[in-house]
């Protein structure tokens, strides 16, 4: 199994031609970038070796939709166990106390999926 590779011209440097053949296109939310570059910053050897063998989308893309059920789950259930202040008559206590629950679910998240 012999692969010819082609070279581009930079300068005076000859840098390898590759082509990625994974062409979906991806959304990332904030936790396929969260995991990018947490990868990118404590193990650049994966990161690359991932994006060389076109595993690291696939990947992201399923860490991300992942992540985002796992916080749909995790605020309803917080919700159940912390029933919300009336929105109409306290809109201010509302919205904090929603902030908080959402940091609680974002927190357990980056522990269970994305810092691990």
């Amino acid at each position: 199994m012999e692969q010819k590779l082609t070279y581009i011209r930079c300068g005076d440097y000859f840098i390898p031609d590759i082509q990625l053949s994974y062409m979906e296109p991806i959304e990332w939310n904030r936790f396929s970038r969260r995991v990018a570059a947490y990868l990118q910053e404590t193990n650049p050897m994966l990161y690359d070796d991932m994006v060389l063998t076109e595993r690291l989308f696939p990947y992201l893309k399923e860490i991300g939709e992942t992540a985002n059920r796992r916080m749909e789950q995790l605020m309803k259930e917080l919700l159940e166990k912390n029933p919300a202040p009336d929105k109409i008559t306290q809109q201010l206590a509302w919205v904090q106390h929603m902030n908080s629950l959402k940091a609680q679910a974002e927190e357990i998240v980056n522990a269970e999926l994305i810092f691990c």
